[in-house]
């Protein structure tokens, strides 16, 4: 009986996630699975990855073949290289207290890049949204300045036409003091 780590899907349409399990290889993908290893979630940035590391170790050594898309993210978890350093003791290649302080370095060293990229995308986040504030703020003086204009412009239009009738009163009655000093 082939065994495979592979993903069954679950979720709702067009938000899927994943659980990461172990299966015989006939098996619908969907359907019955041997066990359950841990969750995938792709729609978080970075994609989110839960798992039992030392199941996932035992399935790996026993023989189960990951598809692609679980042996990646073995390998980016460190399950892979984890098995790795065990063949090379197996082989006596290393000591495994060797193995082990390798592989501790490696995943210290992986969850820094991670947490990180975390902080990276945070902080891009926060960035772009103090520079869309700026925008916007920048768009809504520039109305408030055009919508002050307008208002001027229109009170000057009521304002000038008062004092243009004191000036047309002032002329007639000058004029007709001109004539009676006549």
């Amino acid at each position: 009986m082939a065994v495979k780590i592979r993903l069954a899907r679950r979720g709702r349409k067009k938000a899927a996630t994943y659980d990461i399990v172990v299966a015989d290889a006939r098996a619908p993908r969907d359907g019955r699975f041997i066990e359950k290893l841990g969750t995938y979630n792709p729609n978080t940035n970075p994609a989110t990855i839960n798992y039992d590391g030392d199941r996932a170790f035992y399935w790996v050594m026993a023989g189960a073949q990951p598809t692609e898309t679980v042996r990646a993210m073995l390998a980016y978890r460190g399950v892979l290289l984890r098995r790795h350093l065990q063949l090379g003791v197996g082989k006596g290649a290393l000591t495994q207290e060797v193995a082990d302080q390798r592989y501790q370095d490696w995943l210290s060293d992986k969850d820094a890049k991670i947490e990180a990229k975390k902080v990276g995308l945070t902080d891009t986040k926060a960035d772009a949204r103090k520079q869309q504030l700026a925008a916007e703020t920048k768009v809504k003086e520039a109305r408030a300045e055009a919508q002050q204009k307008k208002q001027a412009a229109a009170l000057a239009a009521a304002t000038p036409a008062a004092p243009a009738e004191t000036e047309t009163e002032t002329t007639e009655t000058a004029e007709i003091s001109a004539e009676d000093a006549a």
